[in-house]
């Protein structure tokens, strides 16, 4: 049998143009609303139903729980509200016009680098484009001139921000409104690597020309107390290792230092390009020719094949320096490869937290 197919779901964008949507319906038609159908930018069209449904002649409001499917999102089941407002606009020949703001747990922009400027509702440019057009859709039939307030908010999005990255972004006191098509595809790379993009945008806006790539937060941590740098130049990469190199090249990044536990940088040195891979055996056959081929006698008691993981190699070696040395220069040859414009340092974080080499 094979493996069950995983199910997508939908950005908090996607579920904030689809309240948006049905709150501006209710505020025009004056009557409950169930469910309203959105046009995702790709042109996928999808129903959202509608809950906490409440309207006046002046205001409608409801929300839309997010589903994110089989991918796990910290946002899954929050409850994404919009209220549309609207005011007369006693000017002849004026248009409406749709102003959207952030309410109760959607952040505030405080650095540069994140396309949306300081000072602003953490609503990036397409689900800002998404919740415009779906409000001013509903009111394109009625000619008079009105002024229409958006707010959406996340009630609880503060407390879920802290389980995210969004305060280094520079994402203060709750969540973005993010999505570029509006759908979640579970377990993405899509989603690490958008974050890797952000958080390298932020890093450059912010000045920084050195950044700490990690592939964990144990190795960050161990990063941040051997360097001191500013807390945006601290990017973690998990395993899109290849993807990270290249993002910096593309970005302008001059300066770049891999911090990793061992095996991820065998891994690395072993010109794995994505390190979640379950290639461990071979790594530990490749490390073993380099070790014969530098001529040096090995420091690991007994026959190679005894060994199933890289830190029991490391472990069992009594930490060689000559072991960590040759992973992690392999491993800045390798980097060197695949991002030959930057200038690379390696910082191998041991188990026990601690610097074990750095250069």
């Amino acid at each position: 049998m094979g493996e069950p197919k995983l199910r997508h779901g939908y950005t908090t964008g996607a579920c904030a143009a689809a309240a948006a949507k049905g709150a501006a319906r209710m505020l025009r038609e004056q009557c409950i609303v169930e469910e309203v159908e959105l046009v995702l930018p790709r042109g996928e069209r999808v129903a959202f139903r509608l809950q906490g449904q409440e309207f006046d002649d002046s205001a409608a409001s409801c929300f839309v729980v997010k589903d994110a499917g089989d991918d796990p999102d910290v946002t899954n089941g929050a409850e994404i509200h919009a209220r549309v407002r609207r005011e007369p606009l006693n000017r002849s020949g004026a248009r409406t016009m749709i102003f959207v703001d952030g309410g109760k747990g959607v952040g505030t922009v405080t650095k540069p680098g994140l396309g949306v400027g300081v000072g602003n509702p953490a609503i990036n440019p397409v689900p800002m484009r998404m919740i415009t057009e779906g409000v001013k859709e509903e009111f394109s039939v009625i000619c008079l001139p009105q002024v229409l307030h958006v707010t959406i908010s996340i009630p609880n999005g503060e407390e879920l921000a802290k389980k995210t990255l969004n305060a280094r972004l520079g994402i203060a006191g709750g969540l973005s409104i993010l999505g570029t098509t509006g759908i979640v595809r579970p377990i993405s790379a899509k989603a690490w690597t958008d974050t890797l993009d952000a958080a390298l945008d932020v890093a450059r806006a912010c000045g920084c020309e050195t950044v700490v790539l990690s592939t964990g937060r144990t190795s960050e941590l161990v990063a941040q107390k051997a360097k001191a740098l500013p807390e945006e130049a601290y990017v973690m990469m998990g395993d899109h290792v290849g993807y990270a190199l290249r993002a910096c090249a593309r970005k302008g990044v001059r300066h770049v230092v891999l911090a990793g536990q061992f095996a991820k940088l065998l891994k690395i040195a072993c010109g794995h390009e994505q390190t979640h891979v379950s290639s461990s055996e071979l790594d530990l056959q490749m490390l073993a020719e380099w070790l014969q081929k530098s001529g040096s006698r090995s420091p690991v008691p007994g026959p190679w094949s005894r060994y199933n993981t890289a830190r029991q190699v490391l472990e069992e070696s009594g930490h060689d320096r000559a072991i960590m040395e040759l992973v992690c220069l392999r491993a800045r040859e390798a980097a060197q490869r695949l991002a030959p414009s930057l200038d690379i340092k390696v910082l191998l974080a041991g188990y026990d937290s601690t610097v074990l080499y750095f250069g």
